[in-house]
C-alpha cells in the first residue's frame, strides 16, 4: 500500500451554534479555532449549524407538512373535471 495518502484523523469539538451544544468526535477536518474541552485539553473547533440537539426530528418539534398524499393532491389539481 502507498504511504501518506490518507488524511490524518484527529479529535475535534463540534459545536452547534444554534443552541450552544458541543460534542467531542473524530474527523479529518482541521480548524484554526480551538476550544478547551471538559477534560482540560484543547481541541480544534468545528462550528455546525444543526445537530441532534437542534434538529426538529430529534427534538420532537417536527412539523408534518404533507397531510394529504402527493398523488391525491396531484389528482385533485390535474384530474378530470
Amino acid at each position: 500500500m502507498r504511504k501518506d495518502i490518507h488524511p490524518k484523523m484527529r479529535e475535534v469539538v463540534f459545536k452547534d451554534i444554534s443552541c450552544d451544544f458541543a460534542f467531542l468526535g473524530t474527523s479529518t477536518l482541521d480548524s484554526k479555532e480551538t476550544m478547551s474541552w471538559e477534560d482540560g485539553k484543547t481541541y480544534p473547533l468545528i462550528k455546525v449549524e444543526i445537530s441532534s440537539a437542534s434538529h426538529p426530528f430529534f427534538t420532537g418539534k417536527q412539523r408534518v407538512m404533507d397531510t394529504e398524499g402527493r398523488i391525491d393532491r396531484f389528482k385533485k389539481k390535474y384530474g378530470k373535471k
